[in-house]
Parts: C-alpha cells; sequence; structure tokens
C-alpha cells in the first residue's frame, strides 16, 4: 500500500471533488482529504484486518453469522 492511499468519495456527502488538505501532517493518524463540494476535511485510517475474516477465509468456511 502506498504512503498515501486517495478515496474515491466524501463519506459525509458522497461528492467525488476530493484533494489533499495539507494541514497539520500528523503521521500515523491518516492524511486530510478535503472535500469541494461540501467543504469538509476529513482523515481515513487503515486500521487493520479482522482476525475472524482470515481465519475463515483460510478454512474456507462461512462465518455462523452469514450461514
Amino acid at each position: 500500500m502506498s504512503e498515501r492511499a486517495a478515496p474515491y468519495y466524501c463519506p459525509y456527502c458522497g461528492d467525488e471533488d476530493l484533494e489533499p488538505h495539507e494541514g497539520d501532517g500528523t503521521r500515523g493518524e491518516g492524511y486530510a482529504w478535503a472535500c469541494g463540494s461540501c467543504a469538509r476535511v476529513f482523515r481515513v485510517k487503515f486500521v487493520g484486518l479482522r482476525a475472524a475474516s482470515l481465519a475463515d477465509a483460510r478454512h474456507g468456511t462461512p462465518n455462523e453469522e452469514n450461514g
């Protein structure tokens, strides 16, 4: 994964008019993106993978919630 992965749309209004927001630049917090439509600035941060999802995929078994 690249250092800065771009979101495809604004999580608030759904518009695709996004650009990087050069703000505080705090590393590890995710990069800020500015929406040109609703004027919000937001961050998207990858947290990790769920362990249950990996185990289900490895064993080829459906998880109990989905049958």
